[in-house]
Order: structure tokens, then sequence, then C-alpha cells
């Protein structure tokens, strides 16, 4: 897939299934972080407040989040039903998307990027 303009063209290129799934996550972001600017980075969707927020991105057989490792760490209890990695989880295409926990991570993110935007360090 070539580097798409925004995030519409991004969400465009997948089947509509997908599609759906993307823009619930999308709308789920613009919920938590009203005041979020849309962008593409690193060639998917992503979001900065007070510097980049969150990414996520449509996979073969999951949709990738990408909230950084200190929010992968902060919720590893309530990940361990999913994939992880350091800065990542995999949320499988065939389940619904776990809206609550997403925006939980969201509100934690943006408590950090807003903390480290008043110059406190983040633990």
């Amino acid at each position: 897939m070539a580097k798409p303009k925004d995030i519409d063209a991004y969400i465009a290129a997948y089947p509509e299934e997908v599609q759906k799934l993307l823009e619930q996550f999308r709308a789920t972001v613009k919920k938590q972080a009203p005041g979020a600017e849309e962008l593409i980075s690193y060639g998917i969707p992503a979001f900065r407040l007070n510097g980049l927020l969150v990414w996520f991105a449509a996979h073969v057989k999951h949709i990738g989040f990408y909230p950084r490792a200190s929010a992968i760490d902060a919720f590893k209890e309530d990940l361990v039903a999913y994939k992880t990695a350091k800065g990542s989880v995999q949320f499988p295409l065939y389940k619904p998307l776990p809206i609550g926990l997403i925006a939980k991570i969201l509100k934690f993110r943006i408590k950090e990027n807003l903390e480290i935007g008043k110059g406190k360090k983040i633990k």
C-alpha cells in the first residue's frame, strides 16, 4: 500500500469489515481525546496531543494498537488475552474491539502526554 495522505484514505483501502473496526477505533480515540490531531505517522493512522499519543493499523489477522511501552506495561494485566509486544497489542479481526479497555489506555496516554508537557518525568 502506498503511504495514504490521511486517515480517511488509509481506512478506505481496506475491506468494509475492517473499515468498520478502524472507524470504531478512530471514533474511540476522538471521543477520549477530542482535541487530538489526526495524522499519518510511519504510514499508519496516528493521533497527536501534546506529542504523539497513539497509532493504530490494520493487519491481515488483527488491528494493531500502538500506545507506547509505558501503556502496555501499565495495562499488562488487562491485556493478558491479547498478543502484546513492548509497545503494541494485537486485537483479532474476528472479535469485537475491547472499546472500554482501549478508552482506559487512551486516558492513561493522554494524562502521560499532558504531564510530559508540563515538564514532569513519567515513571
